[in-house]
């Protein structure tokens, strides 16, 4: 029987020790010697894992506690001892009963003198009355924890710092001073080890002697001096922060800092110097790390509990190794970048190459194996969205004509899908504009001082908040073309026999060379992702695909503008996509449907046979019941098949999402299948499904290959038999080890005589001997003991140890070749990659016409298909029109919409405000796009042309930053219109001439529409509260003035909003009438009255309508028009395309 004993060393000088210290002390161990029953306490430590802490308590009276506590990695404080594995049985006091107390045990580690990443660990035990955060009996998880708060050094300044606890065996209790055995792996198996965990371990305090505060405050003192590089920051070329040139990534270190450093800080400050934006994860044993700003940024965020003091002296939190996908999620939530270090040896691996290393490499190594950012994740633990998170390398260079051009290249890392482009822009950036609209991207690569300020600000209009900016040194990081050509080449990406070699490259990037800028934006995101360290998986699945932002010749354009206006993809409110178009077509099951879908709505059809092949899709759909729900099932259950097949080309899909991978595409063949034989399915449907892969041919190797059940329950993949030789030699030879330990066992209850003994496992020590303890006396004493309770002990014997130590080594060999065998597998799979993705874009492509036939339905009645007509003239025609993303009680009040066709192209709005004039103008367009993406719109009937382009120009923005005023900002985009439209466009004006003075406005009002009505021909609305605008179009053939109807109450200065559309120019805006409703103070409203009655009409504004009104009046336009046809017969003109503003001009002279 051993006993614990309490060793007081001399107090130093000028100390003393209270009373009352010393007798909490001989309270709480009790009298050495008395023979009571026994209270044992065992503590085990493991290479970076959580120490085991077991206490059996038993008092004199019968009365027994049993408390079992998994014990936290708090690092308060350094520690210097070896690693402690103790078992002792001490008895309790002689004297009078004392009542059994929990003990509370404060656990404390850094890394050891070699630091080698062993944990080292003392258990002292005291009566303080503060609890510790981690309850006693909470032994079933990892939760990190830390001990250390504010009142830390108090809770441990209770104990006297001049007395040493010394655990000892009762029969060598003179040999207190003997060292205590290291804890190592090698030493358990060594031949000769006769360790027992009742071998003395002696630990002497080297904590200094300060009590509470003034500990705290050294600690804080000596962590500032050590650290003081941190307060004035200064990236690794020197540059503080501010400066131009500041680089936020590195952070530099002084030399004088670097020698100071332990081993352990010079491995975790190798990696943040260079990652010093990101919140770095330091694996540490069970958990993952954070130190100094790190540990900051989870306190401030997350609440997570901040240490300091301890390991490294740094401060400090940590999470649980289990836990990391979710607290890496959350930290890219925030904004942030996540860099994770991992361990890349085990205990036994360090100890084999200690053997002959130096003492600096007697550390566990550690490598950086990934920095997960929001634009680039690629795990789907942690992917958030289904659509599209797209990383996006701009190159922004000039022509000699000042005119920009931008290589743009893009990736979505979940998937894999690298896009590239090359565009010729105009001054405004209007196709800049409209790729960042319809991309909106999660991350930007740019080229640090090559970006202009235009360029930003339509970045910024059309991402989120929270969108990662990277700014990379020209050359150095964003490579040129040159650089990225050859990066390419020698990264060694697709199979080669040289450098010259680029037989296996997909064709965008053999012919990209012609295309410098997208060559060079390639160049930019290569660099990148190779630091992020996924470049290999991404790059080598080779699905690269050139970009056409507006696909002129076969789709309607939608540029950025029109997308913002129309509230496509967000609305204007608060960016969500409540109302939007896409949330009302998205009714997709699968992912990668949902994905597809987008690009339906960024591009829809021009083509009339392309959209009534959808068209006719949907009404098949919606008219078979069966047909449907058979899709509908089918498509249910599967999982993001793109997204897993780029995981499963990198080897690092999980092991039950690979099943389900096999199994979903087992899915799809059954409803190819039954799409076949159970449905005569023509036109669309039955081109998609005649040109399916061929699945069964893939499948068929993956009926038999390994046991699913086995899979799917334990995540392994277990072959079938004889399919991995050496899968099966390595199994044989764990069965064999396990025969053998079957048979000792069975020796061993023959020759003790009892059926008790058995195996179990504790931690990492497996198949340890537990025996009754009333036959301990019969143990042989070359067994050595590894633990016990009161009733049991646990040892191994010599002939165990030995097969212990081949069953790890089998064990480790057999992970090492599944892993290998995993990995192959991976790579068969890999192999039909065109074919599962030509599988998964099918699905998609079913998907996504089920979505609009389920829209179709939804839409209510009225409802209809839309019909197009392959005519000259431009027609736009809904009877009954609702917009159909209006979600509200009451009921929306439909309109006719007639442009072109018989009747006039254009539309002059007129109304008062808030009527719906821009209800009516975004509702038609919206008509438009549905109709020509292949879906029914909310009309009685519709009759169209197809449309080339939609062009909006609504509401008010500037440009303060560009010095562009709101007025010069809506002539910008008012130049593009007129510019880029066709008799094929559908042009929306609201409000034009708004930001300049009434005669400036009114006049460039008048001018453009003239110019759209009479020479450009297009379709369109022009909204406006110029009502004498009117005038200027009386009579003209392609101009018909509108207006909303209202009913107004002079008397009390309330207008009724009636929502109707109707012929006619409406009297005024009714600003007044809407400024009362509002609430402003009624002798406001009558001064304001009074002033625009007086003022509101210039004297030239006055004259134009007496002159209207006697019938004399000869509109501006018109008479430009005649100077423009003398010119014309007089060939001062040279304009090929003049036949449909002749006769316009003609049409016009008649009605005058």
């Amino acid at each position: 029987m051993s006993a614990r004993k309490v060793k007081a060393s001399a107090p130093p000088v000028g100390s003393q020790t209270s009373a009352k210290k010393q007798r909490t002390l001989a309270s709480f161990f009790g009298a050495v010697g008395t023979k009571t029953k026994k209270e044992t306490t065992r503590v085990t430590s493991h290479l970076d894992s959580d120490p085991v802490l077991e206490v059996d308590n038993e008092s004199r009276s019968g009365q027994k506690n049993k408390l079992a506590q998994q014990a936290l990695p708090s690092p308060t404080s350094p520690n210097t001892g070896s690693d402690v594995k103790v078992e002792s049985s001490s008895p309790t006091s002689s004297g009078a009963s004392t009542p059994t107390r929990r003990a509370k045990v404060l656990v404390r580690y850094k890394e050891d003198s070699d630091e080698n990443a062993e944990d080292e660990f003392v258990s002292t035990r005291t009566q303080s009355r503060k609890r510790i955060k981690r309850t006693v009996n909470n032994a079933s998880d990892d939760e990190f924890v830390p001990v250390a708060e504010d009142d830390s050094f108090e809770h441990m300044s209770q104990i006297d710092n001049d007395e040493e606890i010394t655990e000892v065996s009762e029969k060598k209790l003179a040999n207190v001073s003997k060292p205590s055995q290291p804890s190592s792996l090698a030493s358990k198996f060594a031949a000769n080890s006769s360790s027992t965990p009742t071998a003395s371990a002696t630990r002497k305090s080297e904590t200094p002697k300060l009590k509470g505060d003034a500990k705290k405050k050294s600690f804080e003192a000596e962590n500032e001096e050590r650290y003081s590089w941190l307060v004035d920051v200064r990236d690794a070329d020197g540059h503080p922060v501010g400066h131009p040139d500041y680089d936020p990534r590195t952070l530099y270190i002084p030399k004088s800092a670097w020698a100071k450093f332990t081993a352990f800080e010079t491995q975790y400050w190798e990696v943040k110097s260079k990652m010093f934006d990101s919140v770095v994860f330091f694996k540490k044993g069970k958990f993952y790390e954070l130190y100094e700003n790190d540990a900051d940024i989870a306190h401030s965020e997350f609440d997570l509990r901040l240490a300091g003091g301890g390991r490294a002296n740094m401060r400090l939190a940590g999470v649980p190794e289990m836990s990391f996908d979710h607290w890496a999620a959350s930290f890219i939530a925030k904004g942030y970048k996540v860099a994770r270090v991992d361990q890349t040896e085990t205990l036994l691996g360090k100890e084999m190459r200690e053997k002959g290393g130096k003492k600096e490499e007697k550390i566990i190594r550690r490598e950086l194996s990934c920095v997960l950012t929001g634009g680039t994740l690629v795990d789907e633990t942690m992917l958030v969205d289904e659509m599209s998170t797209f990383c996006v390398a701009i190159k922004e260079s000039t022509l000699e004509t000042g005119a920009p051009n931008f290589g743009i290249c893009f990736v979505d890392t979940a998937t894999g899908a690298f896009s590239m482009t090359e565009i010729e822009d105009d001054a405004d950036y209007n196709l800049f504009q409209t790729v960042i609209a319809q991309l909106r991207p999660k991350e930007l690569i740019l080229e640090k001082g090559c970006i202009s300020s235009l360029a930003i600000r339509i970045i910024k209009n059309n991402t989120s908040p929270g969108t990662l900016w990277n700014y990379l040194k020209p050359r150095v990081e964003f490579w040129d073309e040159d650089i990225a050509f050859e990066e390419l080449s020698r990264g060694a990406y697709f199979p080669a026999e040289n450098l010259d070699d680029h037989t296996n490259w997909p064709e965008i990037l053999k012919t990209v060379t012609e295309k410098p800028l997208a060559l060079s934006a390639f160049g930019g995101l290569l660099w990148y992702l190779q630091w992020l360290k996924i470049d290999k998986e991404l790059v080598t699945l080779g699905n690269f695909s050139w970009y056409d932002p507006v696909r002129m010749a076969t789709s309607l354009v939608l540029d950025g503008q029109s997308l913002q206006n129309l509230e496509i993809f967000a609305n204007s409110f608060d960016g969500g996509d409540q109302g939007t178009l896409f949330r009302l077509l998205n009714r997709c099951i699968t992912p990668f449907g949902k994905r597809m879908l987008k690009t339906w709505v960024c591009h829809p059809l021009r083509d009339i046979r392309s959209i009534n092949a959808r068209l006719d899709a949907v009404e098949l759909l919606n008219n078979s019941y069966d047909l449907q729900a058979t899709l509908d099932k089918g498509l249910a259950s599967l999982p993001d098949l793109e997204r897993f097949a780029s995981r499963i080309h990198a080897g690092k899909c999980k092991v039950k999402d690979f099943v389900r991978v096999i199994e979903g595409f087992e899915a799809i063949y059954e409803v190819i299948v039954k799409l076949q034989t159970e449905f005569e399915l023509g036109g669309l449907l039955g081109k998609l499904i005649q040109n399916a892969p061929p699945l069964d041919e893939c499948l068929a190797q993956w009926r038999d290959a390994f046991d699913r059940q086995k899979a799917k329950s334990d995540g392994l993949l277990i072959p079938e038999r004889g399919v991995e030789e050496d899968f099966d030699c390595s199994q044989d030879n764990i069965s064999r080890i396990e025969q053998e330990f079957a048979d000792l066992l069975r020796g061993y209850k023959r020759q003790f005589k009892s059926q008790e003994i058995t195996y179990k496992d504790s931690g990492k020590e497996i198949y340890l001997i537990e025996v009754p303890a009333r036959i301990v006396s019969s143990i042989p004493k070359n067994w050595q003991q590894l633990s016990g309770t009161q009733k049991t002990k646990r040892f191994w014997s010599p002939e165990v140890r030995t097969l212990v130590r081949q069953m790890l080594e089998a064990r480790e060999t057999h992970k090492t070749i599944v892993s290998e065998m995993q990995m192959r597998l991976y790579a068969k799979f890999d192999k039909f990659y065109s074919h599962w993705i030509k599988a998964a874009q099918l699905v998609a492509n079913l998907d996504c016409l089920l979505s609009l036939a389920k829209t179709s339905a939804s839409l209510g009645s009225p409802s209809c298909r839309p019909v197009f007509i392959d005519d000259e003239r431009s027609v736009l025609n809904f009877a009954e029109l609702r917009h159909p993303c209006y979600s509200s009680e009451q009921e929306f009040i439909p309109n006719d919409i007639l442009l072109g066709g018989a009747s006039p192209n254009i539309t002059l709005l007129t109304g008062a405000n808030a009527a719906g004039k821009s209800t009516v103008l975004r509702m038609t367009c919206i008509a438009v796009i549905m109709a020509q993406i292949g879906c029914y719109v909310p009309a009685a009937n519709a009759c169209l042309t197809t449309v080339d382009r939609i062009m909006t120009r609504l509401g008010a923005n500037d440009n303060i930053f560009a010095g562009q005023s709101t007025f010069y900002v809506e002539l910008a985009e008012t130049k593009k219109m007129l510019s880029q439209a066709t008799s094929r466009s559908l042009l929306v004006l609201d409000e034009l001439g708004r930001g300049g003075s009434s005669s400036d406005g009114f006049a460039i009002a008048e001018s453009v529409l003239h110019h759209i009505a009479t020479h450009v021909g297009s379709l369109g609305f022009f909204a406006t509260h110029y009502g004498t605008l009117a005038s200027s179009f009386d009579g003209h053939p392609e101009v018909e003035p509108k207006r909303m109807a209202i009913l107004v109450d002079e008397e009390e200065r309330k207008v009724t909003f009636l929502y109707r559309l109707e012929n006619g120019v409406s009297p005024g805006s009714f600003g007044m009438h809407v400024a009362s409703m509002c609430g402003i103070d009624k002798r406001i409203v009558d001064e304001a009255e009074i002033a625009a009655t007086e003022f509101e009409h210039t004297s030239q504004v006055k004259k134009l309508l007496e002159t209207t009104n006697d019938g004399q009046f000869i509109p501006l336009g018109l008479q430009s028009d005649f100077s423009w046809m003398i010119k014309l017969v007089e060939g001062q003109k040279n304009d090929v395309s003049v036949a449909h503003s002749v006769h316009t001009i003609l049409k016009a002279i008649d009605r005058l």
